[in-house]
């Protein structure tokens, strides 16, 4: 209230910008809810909240561009903030301030007017996000102001545009036209500014054609690239066009930049991507109800894919392994196998139906199931496998500390799918009484961030819907149940695969590196350690960073945890405790100036060689456990002690004329 009454009176611009600038701040917090929930009424007609809004409804239309922006910026948080509220004016008012700083800013080449046009395209994409029915005006406007703005100022619109778009399917075919009149128009020269913006107004054309680019469009783009565009942007445009999935057009665009690189790495590296791309564009062919047209896009689709991995493969260096780009390629390919094994296990219901003695052997074991023959015990095998897989994808979401939110959601799709799949199969065939789904990540398609993850949740509650019906009418295992299973496969297959940014680029890059103490000189030798003694192992570690640190998420600890197996055992048998058998560690440190360093104490009471491996993992400010690795191994030779080797010697030897003795008197008796 004091900040508001003063940057009501105050005559001096700067001290108003500096004032609106923290109030402006402090809308976007939950500390907006509580300032108008204590006021009773309407945010309007609150004496309360009335100075807060008549300082951001004066200061909106302020000649000072700074000072406009944060008014608009705090009427934005307070229309998205109050949703219970009637804000009709306030909404109107954050539009039309909006509107009058994108024509002011568009204008405009300085760095003041970019850095406000910023501020007021976020609150776009804020006021489009929390209120959809203001996003079609919104977007309307932004289409208008392109063909007049200035090119650095398109660049920005059009990210806002692609940013809106992901969110809501606000842009329709009616207004693709415009945007590739405006394509062909700026595609006239070869400037930096300008092959910006042919990448930004691409991205935005293909997420208004999500399902599918027309011949002509294509047309259109391939045209512009030809006559203006340098390798890179095109790589550029492709790589969105993978995002998006409009494989089809990534396909011929990845074949085009083939002959332009130099080096073999980026060859196989294009020619991987490539092949991905037709993979997913021979999908695009399924059709509902045909099983044996889907088996052969799939056997078609994995043939590329195959291709695809060993290009990929021969792409890594040591220095850039791409085990992520690996390991998600690998998994979309077991998955595509197992879609193909359950269709045909489906298939077998028709080809191969059940022996007529399955009914007595059914009753006679008491389990039902057994009347269907052995695409029960099939049908078990593709649950396993598809639970399998879920487990792989967790696996790899957990080992991507520097993946993007959209690349992590997209991996956690993929997990869903399988749980889908295999909980569809528990449900519909092998126990329809205990099935239970459980979803991983958001459930419904109203906050969903992107188009891709709308139609993967559509697809979703439409499987589940079919599924529970089914599980209520009828009984297992018929030729309908078959036939929801393969038709949830080939729904799921029908929606583009998207390749998220990770898959292409690192924005950050997070690794660690350990030192073990003491280590051998040779990483082959052992150490050698007495069984009566303990090694005091010394763990060093370093976090290395790259050129944004901690974008995306920091670390908090360093987790680290040490255990040790018995490769080879020597010497006698000894009955020692269960404790002094096995070492297995855990130590959480937290990293000063990016360095930590701590001591594990181990027993190796048997002797022999014992392998150590010590593994990294982090923790992050939410208190998720990330598997980043590096995994680092030592070996241990455990050796008998003097002492004990000289009693176990003189054992020996007061036994052996005993032993003599013992073999004499069994001869004589002979």
């Amino acid at each position: 209230m004091a900040l508001c009454e003063c940057a009501l009176q105050t005559p001096y611009d700067s001290l108003k910008l500096g004032m609106l600038s923290v109030l402006s701040t402090l809308s976007g917090t939950i500390a907006i809810k509580q300032y108008f929930s204590l006021a009773p009424g309407n945010v309007g007609s609150s004496p309360r909240s009335s100075d807060l809004v008549k300082l951001a409804q004066e200061c909106c239309y302020h000649n000072n561009r700074g000072i406009a922006a944060h008014g608009v910026r705090v009427l934005t948080n307070i229309t998205v903030s109050c949703q219970e509220k009637d804000l009709v004016a306030l909404e109107q008012d954050a539009v039309f301030g909006l509107e009058s700083l994108l024509v002011l800013c568009s204008q405009d080449d300085s760095p003041g007017a970019q850095a406000t046009l910023k501020i007021a395209l976020n609150c776009m994409v804020k006021l489009a996000k929390g209120r959809p029915h203001l996003s079609q005006s919104v977007v309307e406007t932004l289409l208008t102001q392109l063909h007049s703005a200035q090119d650095a100022a398109r660049i920005l619109m059009c990210h806002c545009l692609a940013a809106i778009a992901m969110q809501l399917p606000v842009l329709g075919d009616g207004m693709l036209g415009d945007l590739m009149e405006l394509y062909k128009v700026i595609g006239r020269s070869a400037t930096d500014k300008q092959q910006e913006l042919l990448v930004s107004l691409a991205t935005v054309i293909f997420v208004a054609s999500q399902k599918a680019l027309s011949a002509e469009v294509k047309a259109v783009i391939k045209q512009q690239l030809e006559s203006v565009s340098n390798g890179w942007t095109v790589y550029r445009i492709a790589r969105q066009a993978s995002r998006m999935g409009n494989h089809d057009m990534a396909r011929e665009l990845y074949q085009s930049l083939l002959t332009q690189v130099a080096s073999e790495h980026f060859y196989f590296w294009l020619n991987s991507l490539k092949e991905f791309s037709h993979a997913e564009q021979c999908l695009t062919g399924l059709q509902e109800e045909n099983y044996s047209s889907a088996l052969s896009c799939i056997a078609e689709s994995l043939k590329f894919y195959h291709k695809g991995i060993a290009s990929l493969t021969a792409a890594s260096t040591p220095l850039n392994p791409l085990s992520f780009q690996c390991e998600f390629v690998k998994l979309r390919i077991d998955l595509l196998q197992a879609f193909s094994q359950l269709i045909c296990t489906c298939n077998s219901l028709k080809t191969s139906p059940p022996p007529a003695i399955a009914t007595t052997i059914a009753m006679t074991l008491g389990n039902d199931l057994q009347r269907c023959g052995r695409i029960s015990n099939q049908m078990k095998q593709s649950m396993e496998e598809f639970r399998s897989l879920a487990s792989r994808y967790a696996d790899l979401y957990q080992a991507s500390f520097d993946a993007d939110s959209a690349t992590l959601r997209n991996v956690e799709l993929q997990q869903q799918s399988c749980l889908l799949i295999s909980h569809a199969i528990e449900a519909l065939i092998l126990d329809p009484e205990s099935a239970r789904f459980q979803e991983y990540g958001s459930s419904g398609t109203a906050n969903a961030d992107s188009e891709y993850e709308r139609r993967m949740m559509s697809v979703y509650n439409h499987v589940l819907e079919e599924v529970e019906s089914l599980n209520r009418k009828y009984t297992p295992v018929s030729y309908m149940h078959t036939a929801c299973l393969c038709n949830a496969i080939i729904a799921l297959l029908k929606v583009p695969l998207s390749f998220q940014r990770y898959f292409f680029q690192k924005l950050q890059s997070t690794s660690i590196k350990l030192a073990l103490s003491p280590s051998p000189r040779n990483p082959a030798e052992p150490i050698a350690v007495q069984n009566n003694q303990q090694l005091a192992l010394k763990v060093e570690g370093v976090v290395q960073h790259g050129s944004k640190p901690g974008l995306f998420r920091k670390i908090q600890s360093v987790c680290l945890n040490v255990s040790s197996t018995l490769q080879s055992k020597s010497g006698q048998d000894y009955k020692i405790p269960i404790d002094n058998m096995t070492n297995e560690m855990e130590q959480r440190v937290e990293p000063h100036n990016d360095y930590f360093s701590t001591q594990f104490l181990l027993n190796f009471a048997i002797l022999g060689t014992h392998n150590i491996t010590v593994e990294s993992s982090v923790k992050d400010a939410n208190g998720i456990v990330w598997k980043t690795g590096p995994r680092t191994t030592i070996f241990v030779k455990s050796l008998e002690d003097p002492y004990s080797q000289q009693i176990r010697l003189q054992q020996q030897q007061a036994q052996q004329p005993l032993q003599q003795q013992q073999q004499r008197n069994a001869y004589t008796r002979f």
